[in-house]
């Protein structure tokens, strides 16, 4: 886009818009319409995981940055089949909100020609935050990280999703290839679509690290390269948007649904996380294992000992369940290790000459019905509790912690995660730190969202609750 200078990422909207942002939002707005963009989606993810947007012609982006376009707050308590749960101060019809783009992330859409997209951030009436906006809840985190720490982050999110035929009868799956997993053969039967995909991403800004075949039949997987966490999120989002309108435009249909059949592999969101301060990584080049320093290993240490509980923000979907089984690389139990993908937790500590800028912590147990702010903001919330805390992480483990006994996997504290939303509920709902790093608004608000959807699926059989998510994420 332009090349005006950016606004402050981690300030707040301000009703009237902030010093110099109507005069950009006016020259953006100029500059779409000489590229032939007509409208701008804004958007935003409710508590489910469900990406929500309202539109505005391109002429009214400068109303938009100076008053926000109106949406009610019912949303934050909508399921993923759309019907409504309520909270003490949530669900009701009352009230409205206005959402704020943020020009920094504006983004034509090469993959659908005539719109952009921005992210938004969402204010009172009265021009406040508001209590219950996620990407808003980040930014705050972010900010607070740096006064009390002096950290700030680098995150990623793994995309994985499933390409299969559309018009298949009953919204039924079918693979749109059947080739093996990681195979060329894959790549090969969609190389029109993946090319394409690559390009979009490029014109769209995206950087691309990788793209291949994954493991489940129609699989795939793009990861962007890291970027503060707000930004990971808003690019996560972004991400989705571009592979389903991508794929419409060659006859596919896609899921990000953590589990699209009862059996097998899903589709996860894996969530890389490192801590900085000064500009130096640390999660290397210190004196603690793997060459991590005393605050990265806490860091750690404080995600591990949250990870019960963080299950019900990072997978919280009924559907999220069927994929968080032992031995199929899900990170079930509440282990550590050294690249070592069946631990919830694992430790990345990146090639030789590289590791100053790509050693990280990848948090496995995550899918993409999560909300990605609100899992990298509990993620990050449950790090800085070990910082403060000066946790230290328990004996390591390798291989597969399934093979444990269970006197030793008892000696060793591995422990499975929940095997269910419910088992998740209850860990969360007994997490005071978690449900202090959301605030009381955005902690009930997910108690009550996932309460509403295990009740949505009560009775079904794991067929059924795989199809009841299939094509919702």
């Amino acid at each position: 886009m332009t090349a005006v200078a950016p606004l402050d990422q981690l300030a707040d909207p301000v009703p009237g818009g902030r010093a110099g942002e109507v005069e950009r939002a006016t020259a953006l707005g100029a500059e779409l319409a000489g590229r032939g963009v007509h409208g701008i989606v804004l958007a935003y993810v409710d508590t489910a995981g469900v990406c929500r947007v309202k539109t505005v012609p391109a002429a009214k982006l400068a109303t938009a940055v100076a008053w926000g376009v109106g949406m009610s707050p019912v949303f934050d308590t909508f399921l993923a089949d759309d019907s409504i749960v309520t909270t003490d101060v949530l669900g009701s019809p009352d009230g409205d909100l206005r959402l704020y783009p943020d020009l920094d992330q504006l983004t034509v859409l090469a993959a659908q020609p005539g719109w952009a997209w921005a992210p938004v951030d969402r204010i009172t009436q009265d021009g406040e935050p508001h209590p219950g906006c996620s990407r808003t809840f980040l930014r705050h985190l972010v900010a607070r990280a740096g006064r009390e720490h002096g950290l700030d982050f680098r995150a990623g999110i793994e995309i994985e999703w499933t390409v299969a035929l559309a018009g298949v009868p009953d919204d039924g799956f079918v693979p749109a290839t059947t080739a093996p997993a990681y195979s060329a053969t894959r790549q090969v039967e969609l190389s029109d679509y993946a090319a394409e995909l690559l390009a979009v991403c490029a014109a769209q800004g995206l950087d691309v690290d990788q793209f291949h075949p994954e493991y489940a039949a129609g699989q795939f997987e793009l990861s962007i390269a890291p970027l503060d966490p707000v930004a990971a999120a808003d690019r996560s989002v972004l991400v989705r948007q571009t592979v389903r309108a991508v794929a419409q435009r060659h006859g596919l249909k896609v899921s990000f649904a953590p589990a699209v059949r009862a059996e097998g592999v899903g589709n996860g969101g894996h969530l890389h996380l490192s801590a900085w301060r000064d500009g130096v990584n640390l999660h290397t080049g210190g004196d603690r294992r793997h060459g991590m320093t005393a605050t990265a290993e806490s860091f750690a240490a404080g995600v591990l000992a949250h990870l019960p509980a963080l299950t019900a923000v990072t997978a919280p979907s009924p559907a999220s369940y069927l994929r968080l089984k032992p031995s199929q690389w899900a990170g079930v139990f509440t282990a550590w290790g050294l690249e070592t993908r069946e631990a919830g937790l694992r430790v990345i500590r990146g090639t030789a000459g590289l590791r100053g800028r790509s050693a990280n912590l990848e948090v496995k147990p995550v899918d993409l019905a999560a909300n990605p702010y609100l899992a990298l903001g509990c993620a990050i919330g449950a790090g800085l509790d070990g910082i403060g805390a000066g946790a230290t992480l328990p004996e390591e483990i390798t291989g597969d912690p399934a093979r444990l006994d269970a006197a030793e996997a008892k000696a060793r504290d591995v422990r499975r995660l929940p095997v269910s939303l419910a088992e998740a509920v209850t860990e969360f709902r007994a997490d005071d730190v978690l449900r202090a790093t959301l605030g009381p608004v955005l902690a009930d608000a997910v108690t009550a969202v996932r309460q509403g959807e295990i009740a949505a699926v009560a009775g079904f059989d794991d067929e059924r609750v795989a199809a009841a998510y299939r094509w919702k994420y």
